[in-house]
């Protein structure tokens, strides 16, 4: 098991903010048995300058994230696939723990939990959101699994751009259990507009009805959704949401504008079809 190879998938798309260090963390692993296969969307930047520094396993494949990691997977040598984005860094024991989690018995999936940061004062209220969720079931989603599973479901929906991380992690979910890590990625929001963040939300939440259709994700989608559940688990640890008053009040404020711009997009969706 020491010497089995895992596959570290990475789509990009005009990433040379953030790549150079998302690709040294996975150069820096404790777990050494690692090949990065690097998925480009026809980037116009430094993209695959920055890549050729770390391998030499770039392809190039469109339209969206989904069809780039699906064909990454099948361009893999791993026994395990690693699905990560060009905006994150691991923590140095992540591939090591995920590779002991996933040699226990039933077990299908390892679930990394995922930090943010960031510069300014949005980044920071997002960084507060996300630390919610950690452990949360239903809001997290699997990265790390054997390539037979990942095939056998027949990876990402490629028509899904929105809620593919959780569609595939309910598919393979029925074939064992998932476990955890407690490394984890360090996810890079950059620096945060609530403008574009808004803007952002829209456009997502109106491909969110592919997901949302599929009878498999009804369970998970009830909860995902709800937006009373959501405001119940920030206020349930009420020492860590009002820490820093100001903080927690920015974050409840953005998260509700995320709320009411995405229910738009998601309208906007259902009228238009």
């Amino acid at each position: 098991m020491l010497n089995t190879i895992v596959s570290v998938i990475v789509p990009t798309k005009n990433s040379s903010k953030t790549l150079d260090s998302c690709l040294k963390s996975i150069k820096d692993q404790t777990y050494k048995y690692i090949e990065i296969i690097l998925v480009d969307n026809f980037s116009n930047d430094d993209t695959l300058k920055i890549a050729k520094k770390y391998t030499k396993e770039l392809y190039s494949k469109g339209p969206e994230r989904s069809a780039q990691r699906n064909y990454g997977v099948d361009m893999s040598n791993g026994k395990y696939v690693f699905i990560i984005d060009s905006d994150m860094n691991l923590s140095p024991e992540v591939v090591e723990q995920c590779v002991n989690e996933i040699s226990n018995k039933g077990v299908n999936g390892v679930v990394v939990p995922e930090e943010s940061f960031g510069e300014g004062f949005w980044a920071q209220c997002k960084k507060l959101e996300r630390s919610f969720y950690i452990g949360v079931p239903y809001m997290e989603a699997a990265r790390f699994f054997r390539k037979s599973d990942f095939l056998s479901v027949n990876g990402y929906d490629e028509k899904m751009v929105s809620g593919e991380d959780w569609d595939l992690s309910q598919r393979i979910k029925k074939k064992g259990i998932f476990n955890n890590t407690k490394a984890l990625i360090y996810h890079n929001e950059g620096r945060i507009s609530l403008l574009k963040t808004l803007r952002k939300k829209i456009y997502y939440a109106k491909l969110f009805a592919r997901y949302a259709k599929e009878s498999r994700n009804k369970d998970s989608l009830s909860q995902q959704t709800n937006i009373i559940g959501r405001y119940l688990l920030f206020f349930s640890k009420p020492k860590k949401l009002f820490k820093k008053p100001i903080l927690g009040i920015g974050m409840l404020f953005m998260k509700t504008c995320e709320f009411f711009f995405g229910g738009i997009g998601y309208l906007i969706a259902k009228i238009n079809k």
